[in-house]
């Protein structure tokens, strides 16, 4: 499966305001504290934990409703070269200047990984949390220098790697720009919008123009590797290139350009309808502000919201109507034909059907799943219901105050849970006979890893696959022997 967004180290803290004008220091609430996950295209992966666990933050901290606060978030809808947004000059210009930065850090934590295999105890185990933060710290300050240069980072004359990146940069963008313009222009054909045929000509003549110029630059770029080309060092930094937008580096600006693709149904379908606007007008707000269509008196724009709407459901009788109007289950469906209208490729689903009631929740629940075929959607569906995620689910995640605690498949976690408090979520779903007796075991001992998880402190340190495609987060009694036993070598500079 494609990998649509990886989320590496991701941190979300609030900071809490001081208790008197003498406090030293800042103290915050730490909403998500250093999730790394993959979610894939075409999937749903649900997420669960008791109230306060950081479930809705994680889910808007990653689509950047809310600026996150530390680690990375690569979205790969859209790629680098298509986009090329402003972070990937800043790299380019600070190149010279990272480079002896990134050298003396990287030493550090070398030596800090000799000095652990030479540790036994509670020394290697604060060492090793010590190193695990380093690496964070590492990735937050050069993850993009790698992902972006690449092994052109070891060149002697980084001066003029600056210069010829620099020059790929604004022939890049300028081809990055004319696709963004045809690609809109395609979509508004796919919504019988207004389209100026002369308008995709001309656009479609400079871009091959555009693209003769980056193809030059390219070559020229290849060139300055080919004397460092086969060397250990190129190697070992030149697998790191990745064509992932780091969505926590976007401005707003750039931000709102990939809104369109990301998407939030909200938990409350109340609150989250604007009572002074029509239901056409809220689910062609955001067409117009993206400028699929000029007005709402271009020609396809009542024609492409009455489809909208059928596909969620909704009557075409709906649209001139206002939100007080309607059920609890009905506004829902509005909110998601909101979410719908621009065709988006991911969408979070932050309790959206909690306010419901059962049956109309299955029918909410079936829309989804519905809408999610015909469109190849990507669901992040949060909840604390396990009854309803079990349903609709590819993959589970649970939370845990802040941190992921395991990762698996839909099936797997109901049958066959490892965290402790997975089994005590499991344990806590009413059972209709009297003489159930089918409870998990929350202290059983496995023979690799133990659990020392607590409301307060921090998780266990270690994040292993006790099953294929089976995650946990634990603490391991051997970490030596458990990685010296792993056949694939370890990130070099995140950890997970």
């Amino acid at each position: 499966m494609n990998t649509l967004m990886s989320i590496k180290n991701l941190q979300k803290y609030f900071p809490v305001k001081k208790k008197n004008f003498f406090q030293v220091g800042k103290d915050y609430v730490k909403a998500n504290k250093d999730i790394t996950i993959d979610i894939f295209e075409g999937e749903t992966l649900g997420i669960v934990g008791e109230s306060g666990c950081g479930k809705s933050t994680f889910g808007r901290t990653i689509i950047q409703l809310q600026r996150q606060t530390g680690g990375s978030t690569l979205y790969y809808g859209d790629t680098i070269e298509n986009f090329m947004p402003s972070y990937v000059q800043k790299v380019y210009r600070d190149l010279p200047k990272t480079s002896s930065d990134y050298d003396q850090d990287l030493n550090d934590i070398e030596e800090m990984e000799s000095r652990l295999s030479q540790l036994s105890g509670k020394e290697k185990d604060a060492l090793f949390e010590k190193l695990r933060l380093k690496k964070i710290d590492f990735d937050n300050s050069y993850g993009n220098t790698f992902r972006l240069v690449g092994g052109l980072i070891t060149h002697s004359d980084l001066k003029t790697v600056s210069s010829t990146l620099l020059s790929r940069y604004d022939a890049a963008s300028k081809v990055a720009k004319r696709k963004r313009e045809l690609e809109f222009e395609q979509q508004k054909q796919e919504m019988n919008a207004d389209v100026d045929e002369a308008e995709i000509k001309r656009i479609t003549q400079e871009l091959e123009k555009e693209q003769l110029h980056l193809e030059q630059v390219t070559a020229d770029l290849e060139k300055l590797k080919d004397p460092i080309r086969g060397t250990g060092k190129f190697e070992r930094y030149e697998k790191y290139l990745d064509n992932g937008i780091d969505l926590a580096a976007l401005t707003k600006r750039e931000s709102r350009i990939l809104r369109k693709d990301l998407q939030i149904i909200f938990q409350d379908p109340y609150s989250s309808l604007d009572p002074r606007l029509t239901v056409g007008d809220i689910i062609g707000e955001g067409l117009l502000i993206h400028k699929f269509f000029k007005s709402k008196k271009d020609p396809g724009y009542e024609e492409y919201i009455l489809d909208i709407m059928e596909k969620c459901g909704l009557n075409a009788e709906f649209l001139h109507r206002y939100p007080h109007q309607f059920s609890g289950g009905q506004r829902q469906r509005i909110g998601i034909a909101r979410a719908l209208a621009l065709k988006p490729k991911f969408i979070v689903c932050d309790e959206a059907v909690s306010a419901l009631d059962v049956s109309i929740q299955s029918q909410i629940i079936n829309l989804l799943q519905d809408l999610r075929k015909k469109h190849n959607l990507t669901y992040l569906f949060i909840t604390h219901d396990l009854g309803v995620v079990k349903y609709i689910s590819d993959r589970i995640g649970v939370m845990y105050f802040g941190h992921l605690v395991e990762l698996a498949s839909a099936q797997d976690i109901f049958t066959n849970p490892k965290h402790p408090y997975t089994k005590q979520l499991l344990n806590a779903i009413p059972s209709m006979d009297e003489d159930d007796e089918s409870f998990w075991n929350a202290d059983e001992v496995f023979e690799e890893f133990e659990f020392n998880y607590s409301k307060d402190g921090e998780r266990d340190p270690d994040w292993i696959e006790v099953e294929p495609n089976h995650f946990v987060a634990c603490t391991l009694k051997d970490r030596d022997a458990y990685y010296e036993s792993r056949e694939e070598r370890l990130n070099e500079f995140i950890t997970s």
